[in-house]
């Protein structure tokens, strides 16, 4: 329906509105309008006594035709404190009114005005005015009201029809001017929208911001910036939903592997030679624990990454773990050393966090080995009322302006070359679930500090496990 639309809202609203200022303009304007008729009829009455006054013996045919063209029954002129009728035929009814134009106020002009229209009666009314150019203290007539209503109708319908001509040109004007400079651009957006949302992938159906209106450009800009983001994450999505199918894939190939070489370690568990047996249970862990990484993953693949198994930690034993296992690949420039309290005991999940600490770590040792100049990698640990606070860092180069821009973002996040990104993603997906925060707290020439803050709370300890 064309009133439900935009173009003929604006249109039945300028109507409305114009039509409205012109019943603002009509009120005073049929006031004055009624005024001006008075003052005329004054002015002819003065004009027939005129007249009289040159000849003090008129004939009575000629005074009925003077008072016939003035429009009025009687004529009474003052001069001098004495009234004098210089002008009078029968008065067909009492006099139901009397009006002084003297000193009328402007409400008192409209009041008697819109009195006058809405009523039908012809009353007889007296009108009192001055004389044109001091001939007198006043000058009194007595006419009709019928006339002067019909005259007064027959003005307004002229007006209302004028100010309905105006309100309808006004209208077809500014319809036409919205339609060009409002409504087709926004026709364009809608188009532009559904055209992307037709395809969100294809980069070339992306908004280009074209319109000259300020706030609509505002709106296509930002628009543009929504769907770029959109189409970015789409693909992201696509990239990680394919990478997500190959990984399950290898995952479970990996994992059948895997197996077999747990039962093999099993059996070197049981070797007489010392190291070998120093060696084996360390294996044999690291080993199971790929297996059940290789488990999850798959987990994944159906669903969202395993609620935490809480459970009670002893942090240095664990600390100790992962810095043996990186420190085996680390180069000869990279140190380890630990800050953790031998007593600290804290709920977790002691998998999830072993790979949270084992990205942390290898990233930083990663980073001072790709610097090329000796460094250490610090892990410690404390409590507090409510968190127990955990602390990764290196005196290395730290991380380059777009790692530290898309921290914590899968396959953005990298901070070196061939890098993917996926460790800190993984690490701060892993302490959302214990109900925690993975934080940058610098990263600077002086080197890279990251903290995990794993509150008290059983409320929030909890609600993670849900």
């Amino acid at each position: 329906m064309f009133l439900n639309t935009l173009s003929g809202r604006f249109l039945l609203l300028t109507i409305i509105f114009v039509m409205l200022a012109e019943v603002l303009i009509f009120v005073p304007s049929i006031a004055r309008f009624r005024q001006d008729y008075l003052l005329n009829r004054l002015e002819r009455a003065q004009i027939a006594s005129l007249a009289v006054e040159a000849n003090d013996m008129i004939d009575p045919e000629l005074e009925r035709e003077l008072l016939a063209n003035a429009g009025v029954y009687n004529v009474v002129l003052r001069r001098d404190e004495m009234r004098e009728l210089m002008l009078s035929s029968p008065i067909p009814a009492p006099v139901a009114a009397t009006f002084d134009l003297r000193g009328a106020t402007a409400w008192e002009l409209i009041g008697d005005a819109l009195s006058r229209l809405v009523n039908p009666r012809d009353d007889v009314i007296r009108v009192i005015g001055e004389p044109a150019r001091g001939a007198g203290l006043l000058i009194e007539v007595t006419l009709a009201s019928a006339p002067l209503r019909m005259a007064m109708i027959d003005y307004g319908l002229r007006i209302l029809i004028l100010s309905a001509v105006i309100s309808v040109f006004t209208a077809a004007l500014l319809f036409l001017a919205v339609r060009k400079l409002l409504v087709k651009p926004i026709r364009g957006v809608i188009e532009a929208m559904q055209s992307y949302a037709s395809a969100p992938e294809d980069a070339r159906r992306i908004i280009m911001p074209s319109a000259g209106v300020r706030e609509l450009r505002d709106a296509e800009d930002t628009l543009r910036r929504l769907e770029t983001e959109l189409t970015n994450a789409l693909r992201q999505k696509e990239r990680l939903a394919q990478l997500g199918g190959a990984v399950a894939k290898i995952s479970h190939d990996l994992r059948n592997i895997l197996t077999t070489a747990q039962l093999f370690a099993d059996r070197i568990e049981h070797s007489a030679d010392p190291t070998v047996s120093r060696l084996a249970p360390k294996l044999v862990g690291s080993i199971g624990r790929a297996v059940r990484l290789c488990e999850s993953t798959l987990a994944f693949g159906r669903a969202e990454e395993p609620p935490p198994a809480l459970d009670r930690v002893r942090l240095a034993a664990l600390v100790d773990e992962v810095i043996e296992a990186e420190a085996l690949a680390a180069a000869d420039c990279v140190s380890f050393r630990t800050e953790v309290p031998p007593g600290l005991m804290l709920r977790a999940d002691p998998e999830q966090l072993h790979r949270v600490l084992s990205n942390l770590i290898r990233n930083a040792r990663q980073a001072l080995e790709a610097a090329g100049r000796p460094g250490t990698v610090t892990v410690s640990a404390g409590e507090d009322e409510s968190c127990w606070r955990l602390r990764v860092e290196d005196d290395g180069p730290g991380l380059p302006p777009k790692a530290r821009e898309n921290l914590f973002r899968a396959f953005q996040g990298g901070a070196r070359k061939g890098g993917s990104g996926l460790g800190l993603a993984i690490a701060a997906e892993l302490v959302r679930g214990h109900g925690g925060e993975l934080t940058l707290l610098h990263s600077g020439p002086k080197g890279t500090a990251f903290a995990i803050a794993l509150p008290k709370s059983v409320i929030a300890l909890e609600a993670a496990t849900l």
